[in-house]
C-alpha cells in the first residue's frame, strides 16, 4: 500500500470534519452575543441555536444524490463552497433572517460532509487501516471543536462585536479545504460501479495498493455482478440489518446528551455555579479532552476493534453521567466536581461513540448502497441532534440538571444491551466481506 499517499487523500478529505466540528460547535461562544444583539425572545433563540442542525438534517437527506451521481470529490466542493458562504455571510449578516439563512447553509454542508467524507475515505482505505483513516474524520470534528473553543476564547477577550469575528473566521479554513480538494482522486469504487470506468478505477487502485490491485478489482467487479440487477435502495429487505444497525447506532450517539455539552456548554458550567469567563475557559477544557482521547481511540481502533471500544467506552459513559446526575442533586453543585466529571464523560465518550460513529455507519452497507445507508445513519444522526439541542434548555430548565443527566445515563444502558447483543465486529475484514455478512435479517 502507498500509505503516504492514502494518508494525505484521507486527511485531506477529513478536513471537511475540521470545518464541521469547528462549524458546530462556534456557536456556543456567540449564543449570548447574538441573543442580545437582536433582542431575542427564548423561542427565536432557540430558532437561532438549531436552525443549522436543521440545515443537518436537509444535507444528510439529500447527502447521496451529489455523492452517488456527481461523484465524491465533486460533493466536497460544493461542501467547501458551503462552509465557505456561511461563514462570511453570518459574520455580516445585520439581518437576523439572513443570519438564520447562512447558518442553515453551513449547516446543510455540515449534513452532506457527515455522508460523503466517511464513505469516500473508507472507499480508499485498505481494511486494515480502514478505522484508523476512516477516525481521521472524527479526529479532524473534535480538533474543529477545540480550535472553535480556543478562538472563542481568545476573541472573547477583544471589544465590539466578537460574535462575528468568532464565526468570520472559519472562511480561511474553508478556502484551504476547497484549494487542496482538487489535489485529490476519484473514489475507484465509485469509478468502477456507478461510471463504469475501469480503466480509471484500476489506475487508482494501483496507485493506493500496487501489489493487490487486481485481486481487490475482481472483488469489487464480483460485488457489482451480484448486486447489479437490483434497484439500488437502501430499504430493500437484504439491507434491513446494516439500516437497523445505523439508525440505532445514530439514535443512541445523541441520546447520550453529546450535543447538549457541545453546543451548551458554557451554560452547563454556569448552571453549575462557574463564571462566564470561567465557564468559556472549561470548555476549552472540554475541547482538549475530547481531543486527546480521540487521538488515544484512532491509535487503537484497528486493533481492538470497534465493539470493544463500544463496549468499554459505554461503561464508562454511563458512570460518568450518573456522578454528574448525583453532582448537580446537592443543594450547592460544586462546579469544579461537575467539570471533571463531564471530562470523564467526554473522555469515555470520544473513546466510544466519537470514534467509531462515521468508521461503522461507512463500513457496514454494501458498495451500491454505501452513499444511502450513509445518508440514513447521518439523516437519524442530525434529527436527534435537533430534538436534543432544541429540547436540552427546557428540559434542564423544567427538570434540573439532575434529572437530565439521569435521563441521559438511563439512554446509555440501552445502549449498552444493543452493543452486548447486536453489534457485530468490523475491523479487518473488507468492506465486499461485510457486505455479504451484513445483507441479512438482524435476528438470524
Amino acid at each position: 500500500m502507498n500509505n503516504n499517499k492514502v494518508f494525505l487523500w484521507s486527511l485531506v478529505i477529513s478536513l471537511g470534519g475540521f470545518l464541521f466540528g469547528f462549524d458546530t460547535a462556534v456557536i456556543s461562544g456567540a449564543e449570548r452575543e447574538i441573543q442580545a444583539y437582536w433582542a431575542l425572545t427564548e423561542f427565536e433563540h432557540g430558532v437561532t441555536m438549531s436552525i443549522a442542525l436543521i440545515g443537518t438534517v436537509l444535507g444528510a437527506l439529500v447527502g447521496a444524490i451529489p455523492s452517488d451521481n456527481w461523484g465524491r470529490k465533486k460533493a466536497l466542493l460544493l461542501i467547501a463552497s458551503l462552509y465557505l458562504v456561511s461563514a462570511i455571510g453570518t459574520a455580516l449578516a445585520h439581518n437576523w433572517v439572513f443570519f438564520l439563512t447562512f447558518r442553515l447553509l453551513g449547516g446543510v454542508g455540515v449534513g452532506i460532509s457527515s455522508v460523503t467524507a466517511p464513505i469516500y475515505i473508507s472507499e480508499i482505505s485498505p481494511p486494515d487501516k480502514r478505522g484508523r483513516l476512516v477516525g481521521l474524520f472524527q479526529f479532524n470534528i473534535v480538533l474543529g471543536i477545540l480550535i472553535s473553543y480556543l478562538s472563542n476564547y481568545m476573541i472573547g477577550q477583544m471589544e465590539g462585536e466578537t460574535w462575528r469575528y468568532m464565526l468570520g473566521v472559519q472562511a480561511f479554513p474553508s478556502i484551504l479545504f476547497f484549494v487542496l480538494i482538487k489535489y485529490l482522486p476519484e473514489s475507484p469504487r465509485w469509478l468502477i460501479i456507478k461510471k463504469g470506468n475501469l480503466e480509471l478505477g484500476k489506475s487508482i487502485l494501483e496507485v493506493i495498493n500496487p501489489t493487490n490491485s487486481t485481486r481487490e478489482l475482481e472483488v469489487i467487479l464480483n460485488s457489482k455482478a451480484i448486486h447489479g440487477e437490483q434497484k439500488y435502495s437502501v430499504f430493500k429487505k437484504d439491507y434491513n440489518k446494516p439500516l437497523l444497525l445505523a439508525i440505532l447506532f445514530a439514535v443512541f450517539n445523541q441520546v447520550s446528551g453529546i450535543n447538549a455539552i457541545i453546543y451548551y456548554a458554557p451554560r452547563v458550567f454556569e448552571m453549575a455555579g462557574l463564571g462566564s469567563q470561567g465557564s468559556l475557559l472549561s470548555t476549552v477544557g472540554i475541547g482538549l479532552v475530547n481531543f486527546i482521547f480521540t487521538l488515544l481511540a484512532l491509535s487503537v481502533i484497528d486493533q481492538f476493534g470497534r465493539r470493544k471500544l463500544m463496549l468499554f467506552g459505554t461503561i464508562g459513559i454511563i458512570f460518568s453521567l450518573l456522578l454528574v446526575s448525583y453532582s448537580f442533586h446537592q443543594s450547592e453543585p460544586d462546579g469544579i466536581l461537575i467539570l471533571v466529571c463531564l471530562m470523564f464523560y467526554i473522555a469515555f465518550f470520544a473513546l466510544s461513540q466519537g470514534a467509531v460513529i462515521w468508521v461503522f455507519i461507512a463500513e457496514i452497507f454494501p458498495n451500491v448502497v454505501r452513499a444511502q445507508g450513509q445518508t440514513l445513519g447521518s439523516l437519524t444522526h442530525w434529527v436527534m441532534a435537533v430534538i436534543i439541542t432544541f429540547c436540552f434548555p427546557m428540559f434542564s430548565s423544567w427538570l434540573g440538571g439532575s434529572s437530565t443527566f439521569l435521563i441521559f445515563a438511563f439512554f446509555m444502558i440501552g445502549q449498552l444491551v444493543f452493543v452486548l447483543k447486536y453489534m457485530p465486529e468490523t475491523k479487518k475484514r473488507s468492506l465486499e466481506q461485510l457486505q455479504e455478512a451484513n445483507t441479512a435479517s438482524i435476528n438470524q
